[in-house]
């Protein structure tokens, strides 16, 4: 295991088993522990991460002590490329967000961190509010009315594009970006999520 060097954070020591991950696994652990699960991250934060991660992996040769943005921004477009398993959504521009894809990958990796386990970031308070308040609308949606007492074919497109706060104006990947953070946020909830992944083919038509 690498050893902890000197005002280090212990979540950052990594053991040997991470090392055998891929540079896309890493870099998609970082956007999980950063919180992309609900949040668009910045790439040089993920960039930052991921170095903290798997040390010097992500530098220079040259200059080891300097992080290659331009090997991070590669990866990340690997990662949202659906060859890859499209794990990640966004752009430099607008930031990065884990998929349901890579929100299962990222879980399914981060015992490959070792030392005192990783916390993934916390959701703010704007965060947990807005987790609360979505949680409480699609509960009294007409959506979730008719599915629980009629099953899924009782609910009409528009009915399931209001369940996902959507309409016909909103398509492509900022459709998808909605989506996926309606499935991030509460596809393991335990009475919401079999509704959330029982609506999502309704609303990915467009």
């Amino acid at each position: 295991m690498t050893r902890k060097k000197k005002g280090e954070p212990a979540e950052f020591i990594v053991s040997a088993p991470a090392r055998t991950l891929s540079n896309m696994e890493v870099i998609t652990l970082a956007v999980y522990l950063l919180g992309g699960e609900s949040r668009y991250l910045d790439t040089e934060d993920i960039a930052v991460r991921a170095n903290e991660l798997a040390p010097g992996r992500f530098t220079w040769v040259k200059y080891p002590e300097q992080i290659n943005i331009h090997t991070i921004k590669t990866h990340l477009w690997d990662a949202k490329s659906d060859r890859k398993g499209c794990l990640l959504l966004g752009s430099e521009k607008d930031g990065w967000i884990l998929t349901p894809n890579g929100l299962e990958l990222a879980r399914s990796r981060i015992d490959s961190i070792k030392g005192v386990q990783p916390t993934k970031k916390k959701l703010t308070a704007a965060e947990q509010q807005w987790r609360r308040t979505e949680r409480v609308r699609m509960l009294n949606s007409d959506a979730f009315r008719k599915l629980t007492a009629e099953g899924e074919d009782a609910v009409s497109s528009p009915e399931a594009e209001a369940f996902f706060r959507l309409n016909a104006y909103v398509i492509g990947e900022a459709r998808e970006r909605k989506i996926n953070r309606v499935l991030n946020m509460f596809g393991d909830d335990v009475e919401l999520g079999s509704a959330v992944k029982a609506l999502v083919a309704k609303v990915r038509k467009r």
